[in-house]
């Protein structure tokens, strides 16, 4: 059998996905990347060699923030390219908006039939991104799942710094006021959408939108990007996936 393996090793989290021949996926890893992108790679390449994978028979695509890091891989391909395939394969759509929010990076990216045809990307700070929202979290003693679903729950607090320092003081504050944990939750949530919101103008968002990254499979967070946007936002499983499938789709390419 022809193996089709995407890796798409992320700041903060490695993604593999195996499909054959006919688009079919076999197998789904995920993993911390680690302090070492390199180790992270050798050691997705120990597990599918233990689930059966021969990579005499294998093309390899790797993506994503560490892609230079696989030494086993065929070819590299950029993020923006592996998103918008995978987003694509995932939502059986060749016409979408994608939002991936990422561990230090927030993508926005335009496909029609099937090809990319504009981006951008949050400037150098990690404002709108799943770092921000991790910090915010440990910053409330809470998962950043927890911290989604008490946002539902709370209101009427507002953060105003985009940065990820300051508006941590700013959570601090809050704390030190008394401000009740939902209303905080609320606020960072808030901030996330607002983010990414002002993002989406200057990308002139139209048609389907969907979210991939981690954070798809957050509800609260989808909502909120849907109000604030003004149309629904789709979500699906495989969403946190899509750059991997992307790249699996990439090697499908290549001709050993």
């Amino acid at each position: 059998m022809k193996y089709f393996i995407g890796i798409d090793i992320g700041s903060t989290c490695a993604k593999t996905i195996v499909m054959d021949e006919s688009k079919q996926i076999l197998h789904r890893l995920l993993q911390p990347t680690g302090w070492s992108s390199i180790d992270t790679a050798q050691a997705i390449r120990e597990k599918l060699e233990e689930l059966g994978i021969d990579f005499a028979e294998a093309a390899v695509v790797a993506t994503g923030y560490g892609r230079i890091s696989v030494p086993y891989a065929d070819k590299t391909v950029t993020e923006i390219t592996c998103h918008g395939l995978g987003a694509c394969y995932v939502h059986g759509s060749k016409n979408l908006a994608v939002i991936d929010i990422g561990g230090q990076d927030t993508k926005l990216i335009l496909v029609e039939s099937g090809m990319v045809k504009d981006f951008i990307m949050n400037d150098k700070c990690s404002a709108g991104t799943g770092r921000f929202l991790e910090v915010m979290a440990n910053t409330l003693g809470v998962r950043p799942d927890e911290l989604c679903n008490l946002a539902s729950h709370g209101g009427g607090t507002s953060i105003s710094s985009m940065c990820t320092v300051f508006a941590e003081s700013e959570v601090i504050s809050l704390i030190g006021r008394g401000e009740k944990k939902e209303n905080i939750a609320f606020a960072v949530v808030d901030s996330i959408v607002k983010k990414v919101g002002s993002q989406a103008s200057r990308l002139a968002v139209r048609g389907d939108v969907c979210l991939t990254g981690g954070l798809c499979e957050f509800p609260y967070l989808r909502d909120s990007l849907s109000r604030h946007l003004g149309k629904e936002v789709h979500t699906n499983p495989d969403g946190r996936y899509a750059g991997a499938i992307g790249a699996a789709l990439s090697a499908m390419k290549i001709r050993k």
